[in-house]
């Protein structure tokens, strides 16, 4: 290729300014209709109930009339209609949030509806978020620092810790994935990917007993090949680790396939002098995140005991694996393989 045509670092900037500037548009476009849509919707569920003889009741049997019409939709279920309803119900006769209603994502509506004690502190930070682009995690920080009552007992009013103005990443809200309805590899291949490096590293320094032996780890049964998310050895244990981690709810079939792992393991990967194999299943849910350890039924109440000794606490666990969905989520990376 001649010098010439060679791109020159920045030479092209411009059409990548186009290009990010249109799917921030685009994003704004879509959350604005989805805020729209809970506003539509939480005015229908209002009027619904004030003129039902059954109050409030009448939207159990809205969230199951909408499962069954529909029943991949999300965020249709009894509590998400509540919150509908509350939206609206909460600013109907506030004209002071039209004009920034539909500039933030549902999620951090719910934050500052259930977080604020009076219209003004709802008002103050919604102009907060409109103005800073604020995602999740950085309007919790600031409403857990009272940073509200702070402001307003100061006499030299506060400035609000300076934060990345991406615009993209603070509207890109999963309940607007959700509303897309995007292919479930979508979202699942991105957990994926935004967790399970920090998982490695977290795995690896708890106890200092952990050493990682492969990520994608191969193990082949009948001759087809099965890969394992993250395989460690624990020297206190003198055993091997299985990591699986699944993006979504628990289901019982995990379980299943976690201990066909440890069979695999058992009798190709493991030496005669080390101990049974035991494996950890961890899902990432968007409201919820469950840890499992599997163990052969074979152990002696002592392994067992000393296996629970060694391994991390599952609520410890839990709380890490929340923490790690919580910013994969918040991060709206799609990049494409």
């Amino acid at each position: 290729m001649s010098k010439d045509l060679v791109p020159q670092m920045g030479q092209f900037d411009e059409i990548i300014s186009i290009i990010d500037n249109a799917r921030t548009r685009a994003l704004k476009a879509v959350n604005a209709e989805l805020i729209q849509m809970y506003w539509s919707g939480g005015e229908y569920l209002s009027d619904l109930c004030a003129n039902s003889r059954f109050g409030d009741k009448v939207i159990d049997e809205v969230a199951s009339f909408v499962a069954q019409a529909n029943p991949g939709i999300k965020g249709f279920n009894r509590r998400g209609l509540y919150r509908m309803k509350q939206f609206y119900e909460t600013y109907k006769d506030d004209e002071f949030v039209t004009p920034l209603v539909t500039q933030i994502s549902w999620t951090n509506h719910l934050l500052i509806m259930s977080g604020s004690k009076s219209a003004e502190e709802r008002h103050f930070y919604m102009t907060l978020c409109a103005k800073e682009h604020y995602s999740k995690r950085e309007l919790e920080r600031q409403m857990d620092s009272a940073y509200y009552e702070r402001y307003m007992l100061s006499s030299q009013k506060l400035v609000p810790e300076t934060v990345s103005q991406n615009v993209r990443g603070s509207i890109l809200d999963t309940y607007v994935l959700e509303f897309l309805d995007l292919p479930e590899q979508f979202s699942e291949k991105n957990l994926r990917k935004a967790i399970i490096g920090n998982l490695k590293q977290f795995i690896l320094e708890f106890g200092k007993d952990f050493s990682f032996i492969g990520e994608e780890y191969r193990v082949q049964v009948g001759g087809q090949d099965f890969y394992i998310d993250l395989l460690f050895y624990n020297r206190a244990l003198s055993c091997l680790v299985p990591v699986e981690l699944k993006i979504g709810k628990f289901k019982p079939e995990h379980i299943g396939q976690i201990n066909f792992y440890l069979e695999a393991l058992d009798r190709d990967v493991r030496k005669p002098n080390e101990n049974p194999s035991v494996g950890v299943i961890l899902c990432a849910a968007k409201d919820d995140a469950v840890v499992e350890y599997a163990l052969s039924r074979s152990m002696s109440p002592t392994l067992v005991f000393d296996y629970t000794l060694c391994l991390p606490d599952k609520e410890v666990l839990q709380n890490k694996l929340r923490e790690l969905t919580e910013l994969a989520l918040e991060s709206g990376e799609d990049d494409e393989e």
